[in-house]
């Protein structure tokens, strides 16, 4: 199976415009861009055929090329990074399979990923996949109190018995009532923003219109779920070190933090 892995990155974020060029220190003290850290993030990953970036801005394409990574130009109609995931489709040579790894999740695991290509391996008309990981009480109560402040504070995910995903929220989903956070391990799985595509579910994506739901979420994998496409959501394990992504410049720090822990320079 031809995996391609495709970074997309944009330059005009509403949150943090030109996040893809911020530099982050790592374990040795060394800066270096996001985007150079997503990619080799994303190098870590085994088994697949080619990683590229894909931008609509000369001046990511620009850094990208730079250290080495294989740059594929979209235009600027993309809403969000499975739309651009889309558009560099005709850039491909057919793959069988693509991996949105976001470019501001640089923490993710390679784990996560080939994780992912197992499951679409082994159920070859899935036509999505993304990981989930459950959370800790501690964990689940921290979000409680980012909720309560007004603050997003995590995307969590519910799923049917089959492992496909009935709904995507910005709220912690399911609800719960009193005694349900009495064990270690909570019912509450947060979801991790990496995707496995079959192509043609991208392009059924593409095609569609933004849904009402995923305008007022702002996630943009609900569109699969109101084109009635499934997602099958994979069950990952939480790695030791804090994942997060750098959304704004308070991230920076516990990215840096984060790099640290987990050893990479």
């Amino acid at each position: 199976m031809k995996s391609v892995i495709l970074i997309p990155a944009r330059f005009a974020s509403s949150r943090y415009p030109g996040k893809p060029l911020v530099e982050l220190r790592g374990a040795g003290g060394g800066a270096k861009p996001l985007i150079q850290r997503s990619f080799e993030a994303a190098s870590r990953v085994p088994g697949v055929d080619a990683i590229h970036v894909v931008t609509d801005d000369k001046r990511i394409a620009a850094a990208a090329a730079a250290f080495g990574a294989p740059v594929i130009m979209t235009s600027e109609a993309a809403r969000n990074g499975t739309e651009r995931c889309a558009e560099a489709l005709a850039a491909l040579d057919d793959p069988d399979l693509v991996i949105n790894f976001q470019g501001d999740a640089l923490l993710t695991p390679p784990g996560f990923v080939t994780a992912l290509i197992g499951e679409m391996r082994a159920k070859p008309d899935a036509p999505v996949a993304t990981p989930a990981m459950r959370l800790t009480t501690g964990e689940v109560r921290a979000l409680q109190a980012e909720e309560a402040a007004g603050r997003v504070g995590g995307t969590s995910v519910v799923t049917d018995g089959t492992g496909h995903a009935l709904y995507f929220s910005k709220r912690l989903i399911p609800h719960l009532p009193k005694g349900a956070l009495s064990e270690h391990l909570s019912p509450v799985r947060l979801h991790v923003g990496v995707y496995a595509y079959r192509p043609s579910a991208l392009a059924a994506y593409a095609a569609a219109l933004p849904s009402e739901l995923e305008l007022l979420e702002g996630l943009e994998q609900l569109r699969f779920l109101d084109q009635g496409i499934p997602v099958d959501v994979v069950e990952v394990e939480t790695p030791p070190f804090i994942l997060r992504e750098l959304n704004n410049p308070g991230d920076v720090g516990p990215i840096e933090a984060a790099l640290a822990a987990a050893g990479i320079a």
